[in-house]
């Protein structure tokens, strides 16, 4: 058994680079990299003549080594490009807006009504929770404070300022 995992100790170094190298590909957090030059210094060791044994420990030497000196500034590099910019519904909370179609109180449901964004977009709105007004007329300006679904939850703008 010995004998065998001095002869063919590349061929199993070689399917763990593969190895490693697939998952890192699929998750590209870096700790398989790591790993891979890890398997790399093994198989280096190993046809070098070292045994087996100094293999796996070199192995393992090294990718500790790089998981705890040269991936972390990886990850920091790869997560400063990240643009800090809100988007979809974050974009959305807190933007203004002017009431085109009036927000009505009904008997048989809540204040609906059509807001236009600062943005540009127009979206069915609602008043967030009884405010003591029955209806916000057109051209009145409201602040988005949620998203539900495809109604955006709003408030006179004069309740935000004070």
């Amino acid at each position: 058994m010995v004998e065998f995992f001095t002869q063919y100790s590349w061929i199993i170094w070689v399917v763990l680079i593969l190895l490693f190298v697939i998952v890192e590909v699929a998750t590209v957090e870096f700790t398989f990299l790591m790993l891979v030059i890890g398997s790399i210094a093994g198989l280096l060791t190993g046809l070098f003549g070292g045994p087996f044994w100094l293999a796996v420990i070199v192995a393992a030497i090294v990718s500790v080594l790089l998981l705890f000196t040269v991936r972390p500034p990886l990850l920091r590099a790869l997560k400063r490009g990240g643009d800090p910019t809100p988007s979809n519904i974050e974009a959305l909370l807190g933007l203004r807006g002017t009431v085109v179609v009036p927000l009505l109180d009904r008997v048989d449901g809540p204040a609906l009504g059509q807001v236009k964004l600062t943005n540009g977009e127009t979206w069915t709105a609602r008043l967030l929770a009884p405010t003591g007004e029955n209806t916000i007329d057109t051209g009145a300006t409201v602040v988005v404070t949620a998203i539900e679904g495809s109604t955006a939850v709003v408030v006179p703008a004069e309740r935000t300022t004070s």
